[in-house]
């Protein structure tokens, strides 16, 4: 997973891009109780040659607050086990500052792991207004976004342009022309990530949130699932597998799975995040020129999508959590923000960037991405989230295979989830 994307690769990069950015930008006021001093900071396995040299660039300009980077296992999953186990220690962890995926800091927040922040010490105001829900519990501001994510719809842009037709902008025309026109040049219509892992749990949300529906209220405690709204988002995508124009095949995508098959030529249309977009309209593409990008389509319009990314938060016995705060400050500055559009190709949680005419030539996804980003919402927030997203994938995968009725899987969901919220 990649934490949409998980993550473009909001989780498998923690400190980008630390080079570029004037240190005094990033003070501000003293927390009680703070303290300097080096710090160790955790995320997921580092995909990236830069990493090293631009931690050094902190270093050099913070000889006395040196930051260490503890990379984790590429694997969400065992990142956050790892995360955990050491969380669990309490002042004998080994982490100061954790790069987390934005559906966790609830699930952190509540088991005390992670310790409250002072809004005032960070630019919230300057973000995208979505993205500060991911990084809030109980109304207190837990962790700080450092990167977020939306879905997109890619396409075709060659193929429509032949048969002029504007990307569609509904559920009926993406089926309509999935099944019509896809064939007619050897492609499968529409593919997601449906591999019963936590993307089936962010295409499943989607669609629910595209119909109108919700899923959990009340910081989880509320379960508002059982709505004619989440049977329409789960019967949109039972009824492409059942129809054909979603490829059986594609019950099998990840991320990197479905990136390929549309890559390779096979798909006319493709939801992923961002970074699917820059991959196949990268230069030495086979398909550079040929994709186009538009907002996901919903039952009426535009849908709605769900928010990924990265927050950085800082463990409740962190050894100098003023120098935490100041990292974090540090890492979500415009300079570096910048940076991490630039040279990391992850989407910024400052707003302003999305706006600028230099960044938009270079990175024209800029302005449908912003769109997505500020309808967008986060994934259901609950304290027990990975048995929420476990429910939700194995109710959607019967749903989507057959195993199930849409209506019977939602009924089921909404039980389940009962459950959870009840332990």
């Amino acid at each position: 997973m990649r934490w949409i994307h998980a993550a473009g690769r909001g989780l498998l990069v923690l400190v980008v891009i630390l080079t570029g950015y004037v240190a005094s930008g990033a003070r501000a006021a003293e927390p009680a109780g703070g303290g300097r001093g080096p710090l160790t900071v955790a995320t997921a396995g580092d995909l990236t040659s830069y990493l090293g040299p631009l931690l050094a660039g902190w270093n050099r300009t913070h000889p006395g607050e040196k930051v260490t980077l503890v990379e984790l296992p590429d694997s969400a999953d065992e990142a956050r086990a790892q995360m955990i186990t050491d969380l669990r220690g309490g002042d004998r962890g080994r982490f100061d500052v954790l790069n987390i995926d934005v559906a966790w800091t609830s699930e952190f927040a509540a088991a005390g792991w992670i310790r409250p922040l002072p809004r005032d010490r960070f630019p919230l105001g300057s973000f995208l207004p979505p993205v500060v829900d991911t990084a809030t519990y109980d109304g207190r501001l837990y962790a700080v976004p450092y990167v977020t994510n939306a879905g997109l719809l890619l396409y075709r842009k060659d193929v429509l342009a032949r048969e002029g037709l504007a990307p569609p902008r509904t559920w009926a025309e993406l089926e309509r022309t999935a099944k019509t026109v896809a064939p007619k040049y050897g492609l499968d219509g529409y593919a997601g990530q449906f591999l019963p892992y936590e993307g089936l749990t962010v295409n499943a949300a989607e669609a629910v949130y595209s119909a109108g529906g919700t899923i959990l209220g009340d910081e989880g405690e509320r379960v508002t699932v059982n709505s004619e709204a989440a049977r329409e988002g789960v019967e949109f995508l039972a009824r492409g597998v059942r129809e054909g124009w979603i490829p059986q095949e594609a019950l099998t995508y990840k991320e990197e799975e479905s990136k390929q098959a549309f890559l390779d030529g096979s798909l006319l249309f493709l939801r992923n995040w961002p970074y699917a977009y820059a991959a196949a309209s990268a230069a030495g593409s086979p398909l550079a020129g040929k994709v186009g990008v538009a907002p996901l389509p919903g039952p009426d319009g535009p849908g709605a999508s769900v928010l990924g990314g990265s927050n950085l938060a800082v463990n409740t016995h962190a050894r100098h959590p003023d120098t935490a705060a100041r990292l974090i400050a540090y890492l979500t500055s415009e300079p570096v923000q910048r940076q991490v559009l630039t040279r990391g190709t992850l989407p910024p949680v400052r707003a302003a960037l999305y706006d600028d005419p230099g960044l938009i030539r270079r990175f024209p996804y800029l302005p449908t991405l912003r769109e997505s980003v500020l309808t967008a919402a986060p994934r259901p927030k609950s304290p027990r989230y990975d048995q929420v997203s476990l429910v939700v994938q194995a109710a959607v995968q019967d749903a989507m295979t057959g195993r199930q009725t849409p209506g019977d899987a939602v009924r089921r969901l909404a039980r389940e989830l009962a459950a959870v919220s009840r332990r």
